[in-house]
């Protein structure tokens, strides 16, 4: 099942009422564009809620070791700098940007960028959505991110100012400078 795109112009949901429509509504995966269209997203299937899990556990594992930041799963919303609404699959934000943020910022969505990102596709999305979607969080300040494609064994990683490099059938993936001494093991992912 593909997202349902919704133009709704005439409605201009302010964030307030953007962020109350996806609390009464939480059995529903909520984004919006950048020009308000309102993107609702099937829930995943079993593999890949099994692998976003995993995902998020390892990232986690290793952002509570360190203490340099915060790790987030595919539940948490952020506000772009472009205004869009976005929930990646995983992402990670430096621990100094965390501290910055107000007690009603940390409460809501969180208004950045995520310095790392991850994306898996499901085999209900249309990848060039996703490329797309990475793309933008590459133009909104995203540092790292990673696009999973488990139907091809293939992973798009996304750089600032780099064009994306694809590799085939890795085991590992390194988190780079961005995320000193991580390292995410693809072995239960594929």
């Amino acid at each position: 099942m593909s997202p349902l795109i919704l133009n709704i112009d005439a409605l201009q949901l302010s964030d307030s009422e953007f962020y109350q429509l996806c609390q009464q509504n939480r059995d529903l995966r909520f984004e919006r564009t950048c020009q308000g269209a309102l993107i609702i997203m099937p829930p995943t299937g079993g593999e890949a809620g099994n692998r976003n899990l995993e995902i998020a556990y390892q990232l986690q594992a290793w952002s509570r070791s360190n203490g340099l930041g915060i790790a987030f799963d595919s539940s948490t919303g952020f506000k772009l700098p472009n205004g869009a609404d976005k929930s990646p699959d995983a992402a990670w934000i430096p621990l100094e940007k965390w501290t910055a943020l107000s007690a009603a910022e940390k409460q809501g969505f969180l208004p950045l960028c995520p310095d790392f990102v991850i994306e898996l596709r499901s085999p209900s999305d249309n990848l060039k959505n996703l490329q797309e979607k990475m793309a933008e969080y590459q133009e909104n300040g995203a540092r790292l991110g990673w696009l999973i494609n488990c139907q091809s064994r293939e992973v798009e990683i996304y750089r600032q100012d780099q064009a994306p490099e694809i590799l085939r059938d890795p085991s590992f993936l390194s988190g780079e400078a961005v995320l000193p001494g991580f390292t995410l093991d693809l072995t239960p992912i594929w």
